[in-house]
């Protein structure tokens, strides 16, 4: 029962972005290891800032 709630929680955590910041710091190590990676607060700023300027398929 614990199991499935926690798999649960993280499902929804998945859908609503929540584990974004800890995959992009894991990719841009990866991948630009001599770059600094942003701090959390720098990259969800400049993710809202992007969709705020490209809003792409959004409705509103």
């Amino acid at each position: 029962m614990i199991t499935t709630i926690r798999r649960v929680w993280w499902w929804v955590g998945a859908l609503m972005g929540d584990h974004d910041y800890a995959r992009y710091a894991a990719l841009q190590r990866r991948l630009h290891p001599e770059s600094p990676v942003l701090s959390e607060r720098e990259y969800w700023r400049e993710r809202h800032a992007a969709s705020a300027s490209n809003p792409g398929a959004r409705c509103c």
